[in-house]
């Protein structure tokens, strides 16, 4: 893969063969976000798992203390007072069973989370097909399905982001933007794995933690130490 001059340049500031303290990887990220636009940082983190396994996956949502830095557009299916609820709460989009249509056979997907009342589960379920592989399916472990629509709402306008094992077994989420003060970005990252190292199957032997990695949008990956992990 051919990568481009500024991608170049940023690669050479980072020692492949060195794992970082995670003060000194944000602050070699952010120095390597060099695009024109505000890149996003992430978190890339191995895991010991095998999401095979039921008992072995890992899925949650943590409220990161500065925000992702995005604007999150929230869909909400609820019924009677539920609606007035999400709406007064701030919600981007709020309906029932009219909106199955408008989502299943138009392709409208203007949204980055859904949240859904349990009574609302069954209209939602037949969506599945469409939501499940985009990752947008309500789940009560990421608290998106749940009768308090109105805190669920106010948490992922907060910066709340879900985590949960690929199929490689990886986590992938973003802990803020390249703008961000390293102080901020460190507090978003600690929240993010407190979370991660409680979510620590029981049933997993062995090590649990494989790699973290820090990267920006366009910028080569910083290598974390796990020690500390």
């Amino acid at each position: 893969m051919k990568h481009g001059k500024k991608y170049t340049e940023a690669a050479k500031l980072v020692d492949r063969a060195t794992f970082y303290e995670p003060n000194d990887a944000i602050a070699l990220v952010k120095k390597t976000a060099t695009a024109k636009f505000d890149e996003t940082i992430e978190v890339h983190i191995r895991t010991g798992c095998d999401g095979r396994h039921a008992e072995q996956q890992i899925r949650g949502a943590v409220v990161l203390p500065n925000g992702t830095g995005k604007t999150v557009r929230v869909l909400v299916f609820a019924k009677g007072d539920k609606l007035s609820e999400a709406e007064a709460a701030g919600a981007d989009y709020v309906g029932g069973e009219e909106l199955i249509p408008k989502i299943q056979n138009d392709g409208w997907l203007d949204f980055d989370v859904v949240v859904a009342t349990p009574d609302m589960m069954g209209v939602v379920g037949r969506l599945g097909k469409v939501l499940g592989p985009k990752g947008l399916m309500p789940n009560p472990k990421a608290g998106t399905v749940t009768m308090d629509v109105a805190k669920a709402i106010a948490d992922i306008k907060a910066g709340k982001i879900e985590y949960r094992l690929d199929k490689t077994n990886i986590v992938h989420v973003p802990v803020g933007k390249a703008s961000f003060t390293e102080e901020a970005l460190q507090e978003n990252f600690n929240a993010l794995m407190d979370a991660i190292v409680k979510a620590r199957p029981s049933a997993l032997k062995g090590q649990y933690l494989r790699s973290i990695t820090l990267t920006s949008t366009m910028g080569p990956g910083v290598k974390v130490s796990v020690a500390k992990f």
